[in-house]
This record gives C-alpha cells, structure tokens and sequence, in this order.
C-alpha cells in the first residue's frame, strides 16, 4: 500500500518511518514467540553472541598484547620513539608525549595492569595502578586501549587524563 498526499506524491516520510518500525520491531516479535525453546537458554545465548561481538578474535592474545605493551609503554627505560609507537596517533602525539615526560613524576611512572574489559572488537577499559618509582600512587588507574595498525595500543584519552592529573600543560590535550 502507498500512501499518496495530495497531489499524487508518495508520502515518503510515513513509509520511512513505517520500514523502520518492522525493522525495529521485527525481531523484537519474532524473539517473542514461542519456539519451544527455553528463554533462559536463549538470553544466555543472546548475551554470549554480544560478548563475543563485543571481543577481538583471540582476546587471550590481546589480553597478553595491551599488558606487554601498556608495561613498556610506561616504563621509565623505554624510548620516546618506542612509547609513541605504543600510543594512539603516537607521532602525532608525540610533542604531548615529550611534554607529560618532562614532568618528573610521570617520567618515572610505571603501570600494572590489572583488568582489561574489551568494549568493541577495537576498544578495551583498562583498570592499572600507577605507580611512581615502585610505590602506589594511584590504585584502580582507568584509562582505554585501542586497536591501530595491527597494534593494541594506549589511548590519547589515557594519556591526557595523566596529563591532567600530573598538572602539566600537554599540546594537543
């Protein structure tokens, strides 16, 4: 059926917003229905495909990649030319990366990660306590990985949120 204005034109808006209800509600009522089946089962189902969705291909790989590489990357005998590439848009952000390491205290920051959530196949939460020469300086650290260029890598948001907690002035924070 078209709905027609006057003038014989389709009313465009009516039939858009009506393709979108079925596609929206479409599913919705189709997973309603009773197929036998048991519900729980078929949420736990549903939630395992959206984890799974939600992680990278091997998560226990890269897991092991972002601790390997958030541990260099704050280690006070890495190089700067290596941390940046250890940090998303590392040579772009790398006048803020020189910038947070003149700041003696981040200088000498190191990180121990300790939970890392995946949030897309690309993106993960990372909790990890700072810590300043070998002792706690702040425990439960959030910040975010990010997968560029084949690499799991430290986020910018990581790294100008320490900047903003360090009080230094960072370009490009």
């Amino acid at each position: 059926m078209v709905l027609k204005r006057r003038g014989g034109r389709p009313r465009s808006r009516i039939a858009a917003l009506a393709a979108a209800s079925v596609l929206v509600l479409g599913p919705a009522l189709v997973a309603c229905g009773d197929d036998g089946g048991d519900a729980d089962s078929a949420a736990t189902e549903s939630a395992a495909t959206e984890t799974a969705a939600a992680e990278p291909a091997d998560p226990a790989a890269a897991r092991a990649e972002i601790t390997k590489n958030w541990t260099a990357f704050f280690d006070p005998k890495t190089p700067v030319a290596e941390r940046a590439e250890l940090l998303e848009n590392g040579e772009q952000m790398r006048p803020a990366l020189e910038a947070l390491l003149g700041n003696e205290a981040a200088a000498a920051a190191t990180a121990k990660v300790k939970t890392i959530e995946f949030t897309s196949p690309n993106d993960a939460n990372v909790t990890y306590d700072l810590l300043v020469s070998g002792s706690p300086a702040v425990a439960d650290s959030k910040g975010t990985s990010v997968f560029q260029e084949d690499t799991w890598k430290v986020s910018t948001k990581t790294l100008c949120g320490l900047a903003q907690l360090s009080g230094a002035t960072v370009p490009g924070c």
